[in-house]
């Protein structure tokens, strides 16, 4: 083989490297990304229906994924009575999976409810894969939230066991487990006495 042919084929060889690199490019495309968006509050749903309507309608659901209303289930306690209640993780905040252009940007920024991306000047910033999952994770969980009416150095009155009608100050909060421990006066010493969020009122 000549040595002109052998630059030949080393082109060749280059020149094939390149276009696959670019055809692998290519058929991976732009990468969708979770972009925060800013709505009125109290209107998030309603923000969310209008933009999946829009994609649906103009023929970008192909770059508009997703959008979600970050919900939780609270577990909240009132007159001595538990009921769950969903409420808004972030009001006035929407999260939207989108692959981010001209095009999907003029369309989620121009629906109505939709104020603004949420960014640095009037560039959109997507959230980074770690903060995606905790706010997933959170809104995912099984587990309800159990909302604390309590502060640590309140005076309570336990209603109910063997302490009830006891009074003394709140010490500890555990929300996850939905309950406090109280510091109470029995025999003259303090004593602390672990109850349920539903055994406590406020001291009037």
């Amino acid at each position: 083989m000549s040595r002109q042919s052998e630059m030949d084929e080393l082109e060749f060889g280059k020149d094939f490297q390149d276009g696959s690199k670019a055809s692998s490019e290519e058929e991976s495309g732009p990468k969708s990304e979770w972009f925060v968006i800013h709505s009125y509050s109290g209107m998030e749903n309603k923000v969310k229906k209008n933009l999946e309507h829009r994609a649906e309608s103009m023929g970008m659901t192909d770059r508009i994924l997703q959008v979600v209303v970050p919900t939780e289930t609270e577990i909240e306690i009132k007159d001595g009575v538990r009921r769950e209640v969903e409420r808004r993780v972030f009001p006035g905040y929407i999260l939207i999976e989108m692959i981010m252009d001209e095009d999907s940007w003029y369309v989620v920024r121009n629906t109505p409810g939709v104020t603004s991306f949420v960014g640095m000047g009037n560039k959109p910033s997507p959230l980074s894969a770690e903060e995606v999952e905790r706010i997933m994770s959170r809104i995912e969980s099984d587990e309800p939230r159990v909302k604390v009416s309590f502060a640590v150095g309140e005076r309570v009155r336990i209603t109910e066991g063997p302490f009830a009608e006891f009074t003394g100050m709140v010490d500890t909060i555990d929300p996850d487990k939905g309950r406090a421990r109280v510091m109470v006066s029995f025999f003259n010493r303090e004593t602390p006495v672990d109850v349920d969020f539903l055994q406590l009122e406020r001291e009037t």
